[in-house]
């Protein structure tokens, strides 16, 4: 996350601290108010994050429930069309194997089948982890958040 990449700039802006600030007093100061924006930046990071698992677990939950749906529905066709469409995919990329057809199949063709296996696949996976992840997440923040 690119955020997490401005926490880069803190050690170099402290050691500038060093060199501006001659007295110990100014430069404890000065460190202190930059370590506690630093740690406010942090907790608001780890706060984004776990909105973004949140929503992300809402759109996995939304997906789920169209292809519930879908699988519930009342004519085949609106339960089947995932299956056959994949299924279609596989017995043309068969046919492209053995050489059967008069054409080779396009780089989109195969980039389509590759995201259709992955959707169900990767998205079954991600589903499941999902929740886990999220709760992994809510630790940390609870964590960051208690005073020490």
């Amino acid at each position: 996350m690119a955020i997490k990449n401005w926490f880069n700039v803190v050690e170099p802006v402290t050691k500038l601290i060093d060199n501006l600030f001659t007295s110990d007093e100014e430069r404890q100061t000065v460190t202190n108010e930059l370590k506690r924006i630093e740690n406010t930046a942090q907790s608001q990071v780890l706060e984004l994050e776990g909105k973004i698992v949140e929503l992300q677990g809402k759109v996995l939950e939304a997906q789920s429930q169209i292809i519930t749906a879908e699988a519930k529905g009342e004519s085949a066709l609106q339960r089947n069309w995932r299956p056959i469409t994949m299924l279609t995919f596989l017995v043309l990329i068969c046919l492209d194997s053995f050489g059967v057809l008069a054409f080779r199949l396009s780089a989109q063709a195969w980039e389509l089948l590759q995201l259709g296996i992955g959707g169900y696949v990767i998205g079954r996976t991600v589903e499941k982890a999902a929740p886990s992840v999220k709760q992994g997440i809510k630790n940390v923040i609870e964590k960051v958040r208690k005073p020490q």
